[in-house]
């Protein structure tokens, strides 16, 4: 073994809390735990560490934190609560709002004080500057690039992203869309160094580490009894016989479930393209449903428009990339089969990725599905498309010397296109979007190309020839699962909690329950209920 791994042959008979996952949620609670004196194994059922979290940005929305007011960007208690309660207050209580802000407050002060985890705060604006409380930035938190060299064999242990480059989400903000510079991407791959997700998995796993956290992997929980005092979990290996471990309390932390395709056509309102981890099937679900649990907010996901090329392969799947960059950034615009834009492409990405499946009332079906990303030369030659190359295009983009024939051959209406190009460039001269406002806030132009003028979200589509990419819903992951109090503890369906059994992470009900305030809404939800489930086990197990 590396010295990373523990293998299952050398496990304890019992430990005080045996973790299902290594994501950000299943880590922060085993090092909160382990702090406490706690004996914790945390079981990974791939065979790489980190989950969606290791593919993901790693950023977390944390409103009022410590380093936001460090940093110059003000905040406070008071305003974090008006600006929740006007993102999410129609679902969330008092109660649950107060819980957030002070738990995600007090997450990050620990992980920067007590643990590895180095964060700092971007200029990045809440999704919805104009309601009350919002910040213009401080409460989004990037990860500082981490070097795994100290811990021999971490470096290949950890999930690699399946598309982010080995780019700070600060440098990547700083690119306004364009490559970034080869050199410093391979001197990073060749030494190891991980950022984003990575580095927040990297950072974390030390942590566990140091303070003697065993790590086990491939190793999925297959089975988990109560007994007496506790729960007996049973964990699978490779060689395919179970391995019994006996645990005082169990937090279930494994992701959710977007890559079982019976569960989301059981519990998703429409179909979504996932591009998170793979593992992620809901075992941990099933798992706590057998156990007696109970659910909320199954429909509800954290969506996001999804570009899927047909080399995009990761584990051995068919997955995808964020596309919403691509959309935000001038000289594109994004239309359904009629030709027709239908959203501000640079609104945040979970709210753009519900217009995808609105419904046509005259036929029933979804009228933005299937959708494409339009893009003219101009566009090509300056940034990236879905990983691609400037100025070189790929053969999984359709061309076409018009934007009638790009039409035609996509089964777009023609006329319709034409159409929304001539209104969509004579307001990008005037820049000014006169149907859906794209660039008038600056959280749209947060990810637009700042040196566009005056528009940084605006330009025209009037260079042949003309491109075009399928762009479609997709998710980062389920955010609706196991119901949990503000401790993490699992709730029967009485509303008592299951005895020692926890949840944090996308296998839960999020924190904001289908709404996103602010980028890292996903993280800053498993981080904190995954804070306050290790603090609750400190004081009882």
């Amino acid at each position: 073994m590396n010295g990373i791994l523990t293998p299952l042959a050398d496990l304890a008979p019992a430990y005080d809390v045996v973790v299902m996952g290594s994501g950000a949620a299943g880590l922060v609670a085993a090092v909160r735990a382990a702090d406490a004196g706690l004996s914790v194994l945390v079981a990974e059922k791939a065979r790489q560490l980190g989950g969606t979290t290791a593919v993901g940005g790693g950023v977390m929305w944390a409103p009022n934190n410590h380093l936001a007011g460090a940093a110059g960007f003000p905040d406070s208690h008071e305003a974090a609560v008006a600006y929740l309660r006007r993102a999410a207050g129609h679902v969330l209580s008092s109660g649950d709002i107060e819980w957030y802000v002070r738990t995600a407050a007090e997450a990050v002060r620990y992980l920067t004080s007590r643990t590895r985890v180095s964060l700092e705060p971007i200029r990045r604006p809440d999704y919805h500057l104009e309601w009350e409380g919002a910040a213009d930035g401080g409460r989004s938190l990037d990860n500082s690039a981490f070097d795994p060299s100290d811990y021999p064999g971490m470096a290949e242990l950890i999930r690699p992203s399946s598309y982010f480059p080995l780019l700070t989400m600060t440098e990547r903000d700083a690119l306004n869309g364009r490559a970034a510079e080869p050199r410093l991407l391979a001197e990073r791959a060749a030494t190891g160094v991980r950022t984003m997700g990575g580095a927040l998995v990297g950072s974390l796993l030390a942590s566990a580490l140091d303070r003697g956290v065993r790590i086990v992997a491939p190793a999925p929980v297959t089975e988990l009894g109560p007994t007496s005092d506790g729960w007996e979990v049973q964990l699978g290996g490779s060689s395919g016989e179970a391995t019994p471990v006996r645990a005082a309390a169990v937090v279930i932390a494994s992701g959710g479930f977007e890559w079982n395709p019976r569960l989301r056509r059981a519990f998703l309102p429409f179909p979504v393209t996932p591009i998170s981890a793979p593992s992620n099937e809901g075992d941990g679900l099933e798992l706590g449903l057998r156990a007696g649990a109970a659910v909320e907010d199954m429909t509800a996901f954290w969506g996001v428009p999804v570009i899927s090329t047909p080399a995009h392969v990761y584990d051995g799947v068919q997955s995808g990339r964020m596309g919403n960059v691509e959309m935000t950034l001038p000289g594109s615009i994004t239309v359904n089969a009629a030709g027709k834009r239908f959203v501000n492409e640079a609104l945040n990405y979970h709210d753009a990725s519900r217009v995808f499946a609105s419904i046509d009332p005259r036929t029933g079906r979804q009228q933005n599905n299937p959708a494409w990303l339009v893009f003219d030369s101009h566009y090509l030659s300056k940034y990236p498309v879905a990983g691609s190359t400037p100025g070189k295009p790929a053969d999984w983009m359709t061309a076409a010397p018009t934007l009638e024939k790009l039409a035609g051959r996509l089964g777009i209406d023609p006329a319709g296109l034409r159409a929304t190009v001539e209104t969509f460039n004579a307001d990008a001269a005037a820049g000014v979007d006169s149907e859906f406002g794209r660039g008038a806030t600056a959280q749209d132009r947060f990810l637009g190309d700042a040196g566009n003028t005056p528009n940084p979200c605006l330009a025209p589509l009037d260079r042949a020839p003309f491109y075009a990419v399928p762009i479609a819903a997709g998710t980062l992951g389920t955010s609706g699962g196991l119901a949990t109090d503000f401790q993490g503890r699992v709730l029967d369906r009485t509303g008592s909690p299951v005895p020692r059994l926890y949840a944090a992470g996308n296998v839960s009900a999020g924190a904001f329950r289908n709404n996103y305030p602010g980028g890292g809404a996903t993280l800053g939800s498993a981080i904190a209920r995954a804070f306050a489930v290790g603090e609750h086990l400190a004081g009882s197990v």
